[in-house]
C-alpha cells in the first residue's frame, strides 16, 4: 500500500524573484551537477512553452533507476508542478513557489507530497522519519543550486 509523506521548507536566495524563477526553470542536462551528482542522465523534452518532460537516468550500485517527470510552469505565478510520471516515486508531486522579499531578495517555497511505494507497512512514526530525511536531502539540495544560482546571476 502507498503512503502520503509530506513535508515543505523555504530557500532564500539574493537574487530577484524574477530572475530566480528563470533561472530555476531553464532545465538544462548538467543540473544535478549543480547538487553534486555526477551519476545521472538527463533529457530535456519541451512539449509547449509551458510544459516539459525530464527524463532522467541515475546510475546506482544497484543498477540503473529511471524516472520521467511532467513538469508545468506558471510564470505569471513565479512556480512550477513537477509530477513524477515514473520510477520509485511514481505519481508524487512537487509544488514550487517563488515570491519577492525585496528588489534582490526572494524566497523558494517548495511543498513535496511524495508517494512512497517501497514500504509494506509504515507507522506514523515511520512516516514522520521519512519526512524529515526527505526534506533534509531536499533541502541540502536547494542550498547548492541557490549558491550556484547567486555565483552566477551576481557575477
Amino acid at each position: 500500500m502507498p503512503y502520503t509523506i509530506r513535508y515543505h521548507f523555504s530557500q532564500s536566495f539574493a537574487v530577484s524573484a524574477r530572475k530566480a524563477y528563470l533561472w530555476c526553470t531553464d532545465f538544462t542536462p548538467e543540473d544535478h551537477a549543480l547538487m553534486g551528482e555526477d551519476n545521472v542522465e538527463r533529457q530535456v523534452m519541451h512539449l509547449t512553452d509551458s510544459t516539459v518532460v525530464l527524463k532522467e537516468i541515475f546510475h546506482t550500485s544497484n543498477g540503473d533507476i529511471e524516472k520521467q517527470k511532467l513538469v508545468q510552469f506558471y510564470p505569471d505565478r513565479l512556480s512550477w508542478v513537477s509530477t513524477h510520471l515514473t520510477g520509485p516515486n511514481k505519481y508524487s508531486q512537487f509544488i514550487y513557489e517563488v515570491s519577492a522579499e525585496g528588489n534582490n531578495a526572494s524566497r523558494l517555497n517548495f511543498t513535496a507530497l511524495h508517494i512512497e511505494h517501497e514500504k509494506e507497512i509504515m507507522t506514523k512514526t515511520d512516516i514522520k522519519l521519512l519526512a524529515g530525511k526527505l526534506c533534509k536531502y531536499d533541502s541540502k539540495a536547494w542550498k547548492l543550486l541557490a549558491k550556484a544560482m547567486e555565483k552566477e546571476l551576481n557575477k
